[in-house]
């Protein structure tokens, strides 16, 4: 009988290992499977973390664009009915829909359709009267018109004496005035014009060579490339004002993302470098400023914030963390990145649109739409303070709530389980926001300065050397800060290469700072 008992015992304990060893591949499998479908939608699906409509409605409306933008903003004029809750502010008023009138700064040239003089004639035999007038304005647009500057210099010598009655020079002309690039045919004008075509609109230099030879004129690339160089190391003074003002002001927002640099010293050239971006300063007139490293280091992190103490916002990158253990420095999360885990796990889930990270997409929607409420009522840093408390803090509260209860329960490999520990893990971090009205739930503000570095990298994938990671470095801080400050970029760089030859202080060099100029120069 204990024999019996004893291979029953047996042959239980086998099947209970089967059974544990068939979880164990069904879990690895449902892995697998999700792996599948979010690299799917990461090839295949929109990009966007936007919530989309019923299923399949966005691929019909395709063919009625019209259609869909009236039904927007017909859904959008019905939620703002739904919403009691939306205050009015005294002196703020929503802005009109429809399209925007063509700026006044565009000079008008008028075509006036008239009448035959036969139809100015009444019936009754009377002349009739202009009694107004009907104007539509059409936009038109000049193609580049190319000019060369030719710079005169009289010069003048005495025909007496032949300049031998004194010791000064026989011939006299005036000076030439200072260039930033005194020798070749690049004016000012020409060399912004290459700089914001392609460090702000992601133009390589190959292709405005193309444009140019349209055009009539030869400018090669490796020409382009040397004009570049020699501007990014004469601006470097500004790039330098740029980092001071960063570290003086109460908010860092700090990220990165990859470049490929080639003959780096003792480096492959398929090796992976990094592109750094830091904004911050004045919360108004904000600075930004790259910083070219072959490294991804904490190191590389400490070198750009310094001496800097205030709130730093980061992603969860861990090179990060040593920053935030520093006296004087607050370390904030991004509250995006731990949505981008949520929308990762509806992704992968298919049409699957249920569940804890669509709960938790819906509960940080309503967070970002009383942020933006906030920010359509400008209200000041306290207000914003006092709304977080109230009605921001619940929410987050209830989010925490749902993560504390669902990680017990959730395998922690799985999409949905990495995505829980990460916004565990960044919690404390993330919250930090609400203590301060100027901060903002996310790090978008460095994400969308690096991010035309980004779209530019994909049409000229690389820089050639180190020093051209520099220059480009300095040269996309001083756009990306004219473009935060609210300044046209080729009028900016313009006036800096008009003015930086003759700058000989201190002050004249701050005066070419974006911020210097954001008050006489607005777009």
């Amino acid at each position: 009988m204990a024999e019996r008992e004893s291979v029953i015992a047996d042959h239980e304990a086998v099947v209970a290992n089967y059974k544990s060893v068939i979880a164990d591949h069904e879990q690895l499998v449902a892995q697998l499977q999700e792996q599948v479908r979010l690299l799917k939608a990461w090839r295949f699906a929109a990009s966007s973390e936007k919530a989309k409509g019923p299923q399949g409605e966005d691929q019909y409306w395709l063919f009625d664009e019209a259609e869909r933008v009236a039904m927007q903003a017909e859904a959008a004029s019905e939620s703002d009915e739904e919403e009691p809750e939306t205050t009015e502010v005294a002196g703020h008023s929503r802005r009109k829909k429809g399209r925007r009138p063509i700026s006044k700064a565009y000079p008008r040239v008028e075509v006036v359709h008239d009448i035959p003089e036969e139809d100015k004639v009444c019936p009754c035999g009377c002349a009739l009267s202009r009694i107004g007038e009907e104007v539509s304005e059409k936009l038109d647009i000049v193609p580049q018109k190319i000019q060369v500057i030719r710079h005169i210099r009289p010069k003048y010598a005495c025909r007496a004496c032949e300049g031998v009655e004194d010791d000064g020079p026989t011939v006299k002309t005036a000076p030439m005035p200072l260039q930033l690039i005194p020798q070749g045919i690049v004016s000012p004008g020409l060399l912004a014009y290459i700089l914001v075509n392609k460090f702000a609109d992601g133009l390589p230099f190959y292709r405005q060579t193309i444009m140019f030879d349209r055009l009539g004129v030869d400018i090669s690339r490796a020409t382009m490339s040397g004009w570049a160089l020699r501007a990014a190391e004469a601006c470097q003074p500004l790039v330098e004002l740029l980092h001071e003002q960063i570290r003086s002001g109460p908010i860092i927002n700090l990220d990165e993302t990859t470049v490929q640099v080639l003959k780096e010293p003792g480096r492959k050239n398929t090796s992976k470098s990094y592109m750094w971006v830091a904004r911050g300063g004045d919360i108004k007139r904000p600075s930004v400023l790259f910083h070219y490293d072959p490294g991804r280091g904490g190191k590389v992190a400490k070198e750009i914030v310094g001496n800097f103490r205030g709130f730093l916002q980061t992603d969860g990158y861990a090179g990060y963390n040593a920053l935030g253990e520093r006296e004087g420095i607050q370390h904030v999360g991004c509250l995006a990145h731990v949505r981008r885990k949520f929308h990762d796990v509806t992704k992968a889930g298919g049409k699957k649109k249920s569940g804890t990270a669509q709960t938790v997409l819906d509960l940080i929607g309503k967070l970002y739409k009383l942020e933006k409420q906030a920010r359509e009522q400008k209200l000041d840093p306290e207000a914003v303070h006092a709304m977080r408390q109230e009605r921001v803090r619940p929410i987050m509260d209830k989010i925490k709530a749902l993560l504390d209860a669902r990680v017990k329960t959730t395998p922690p490999k799985g999409l949905l389980g990495r995505a829980i520990s990460y916004a565990l893990g960044q919690w404390e971090r993330v919250m930090v926001y609400l203590e301060d009205g100027r901060l903002q739930p996310d790090n978008n503000a460095a994400e969308n300065a690096i991010r035309p570095f980004a779209v530019g990298r994909k049409n000229w994938l690389f820089s050639g050397s180190p020093r051209g990671a520099k220059a480009s470095a300095a040269i996309y801080s001083l756009i990306e800060t004219a473009k935060a400050c609210g300044l046209n970029p080729f009028e900016y760089l313009l006036q800096v290469f008009e003015r930086l030859p003759y700058a000989c202080s201190q002050d004249d060099l701050k005066a070419l700072l974006p911020q210097g100029m954001s008050k006489n120069n607005p777009v």
